[in-house]
């Protein structure tokens, strides 16, 4: 009998959730929500109109410097190991790498978005 309930709740609640997933979106329809969203621009505008290449600039920026923090996030489990002049000198470098590369964005008004 517990299988019998266990596979009926299985069965039942996903389905249920995916019946009113699927309606609920329908009864709220506007045109901004019925449209496509791509970057910010206008989609039912030309294809060839020109675009800011700080945006994207701005993009990668982001997205390096995510990466190198990322890099930081093993550190609190690293300093527990046996080498911890090592960890703490390479993580010290890293932070201080992350600091002078914001400085130089910073300094060559890389990350303002007016011209």
């Amino acid at each position: 009998m517990n299988i019998i309930t266990t596979l009926l709740i299985n069965i039942t609640l996903p389905s249920l959730l995916m019946i009113i997933a699927f309606w609920l979106p329908q009864l709220n329809i506007y045109t901004e929500k019925a449209n496509p969203y791509e970057c910010g621009f206008d989609p039912t505008g030309s294809a060839r109109l020109p675009f800011s290449m700080k945006f994207f600039l701005v993009a990668i920026t982001f997205l390096l410097f995510d990466l190198e923090i990322a890099l930081l996030l093993p550190l609190p489990w690293a300093t527990q190991s046996m080498n911890l002049d090592t960890v703490l000198t390479m993580s010290l470098m890293l932070i201080l790498l992350l600091a002078a590369s914001l400085a130089y964005e910073w300094a060559e008004k890389g990350l303002e978005w007016t011209e």
